[in-house]
């Protein structure tokens, strides 16, 4: 599974306000769609997006599918997270185990603007000279 995979899946609102709602416990496509703004084929949709990004699972009791957080997937989004923290750690530690660099230094003081008025030079358009 490749997490750009799951971030996309996780990067609509709707499919996020699904997986907050099945954060109460498993639930069929009818309740979820009753909650939500969109249609129950819509919702369908996104379900269809989450389990194949492996964040839900659902199980078949009777006639209906109740849909439910698979506790394998927001620890898929968990390594991937420690994994960027991990490298920004590390590159923090290099950082400041090099003590004092050239972005410590401040930089050169610029030369003050013409005062006010004066005509920018080199420029042409209609900040540059006038044309007669």
């Amino acid at each position: 599974m490749t997490y750009d995979v799951l971030l996309d899946a996780l990067g609509n609102q709707t499919r996020r306000s699904i997986l907050d709602h099945l954060r109460e416990g498993p639930q069929p496509v009818g309740v979820l769609a009753i909650r939500l703004p969109v249609s129950r084929p819509a919702v369908s949709q996104h379900l269809r997006v989450l389990r194949q990004a492996g964040l839900v699972s659902f199980t078949e009791a009777g006639t209906k599918h109740l849909y439910a957080i698979n506790p394998a997937g927001p620890a898929q989004l968990r390594e991937y997270a420690d994994h960027l923290w991990d490298v920004t750690l590390k590159r923090f530690k290099e950082f400041a185990e090099r003590g004092t660099t050239e972005t410590t230094i401040p930089p050169a003081p610029r030369k003050p603007a013409a005062g006010p008025g004066a005509w920018p030079r080199g420029r042409g358009g209609r900040h540059g000279r006038r044309k007669r």
